[in-house]
């Protein structure tokens, strides 16, 4: 009898921001504490994680707390733009995912190409990185800021009636 044969994804290597790294270790260890299996998740990925400085030039492209991030679960269906949040963070807003759940903790520091296996629900999923950005993908700016070099004389400002 043949054994069937299961592809093993290997983990991507991640990086955490160094101002993210002591607020995510504290959430996760009282989560663990308590039995949570998210915070349990959270963290293993940050003992396998690089803690990189604030200005580390590929920190950008890489998935942090405030990241917009545009991704694919199993294998691409369906696509999804999402927001890393702190748990406090994500009551309001369902495009808010918090570094405290299975998509959250699998998602954190991984960049573009990166995919992440995590278990939801008992089942294993498959997250695929598509993008990351650190401003809303949703905002296009209409006019570009510029300064003036001398303000404008011919405002005559607030007049009385």
């Amino acid at each position: 009898m043949k054994q069937k044969e299961c592809a093993v994804l290997p983990l991507p290597k991640i990086a955490l921001a160094a101002s993210d790294y002591p607020r995510l270790e504290r959430l996760a260890r009282l989560a663990a504490q308590k039995g949570d299996l998210d915070g349990i998740f959270l963290i293993s990925e940050i003992n396998r994680a690089d803690i990189v400085p604030n200005d580390w030039d590929d920190l950008r492209s890489r998935v942090t707390v405030g990241s917009w991030v545009t991704c694919c679960t199993n294998w691409g269906v369906p696509r999804r733009i999402v927001q890393l949040a702190w748990p406090e963070e994500c009551w309001s807003d369902p495009a808010r995912i918090s570094v405290l759940t299975p998509l959250g903790a699998a998602l954190i520091g991984l960049r573009v190409g990166d995919q992440m296996p995590y278990i939801l629900a008992g089942c294993l999923n498959v997250v695929r990185v598509q993008n990351v950005t650190q401003s809303s993908p949703n905002v296009v700016p209409l006019f570009r800021a510029h300064r003036r070099s001398k303000p404008r004389d011919d405002d005559p400002g607030p007049t009385a009636a």
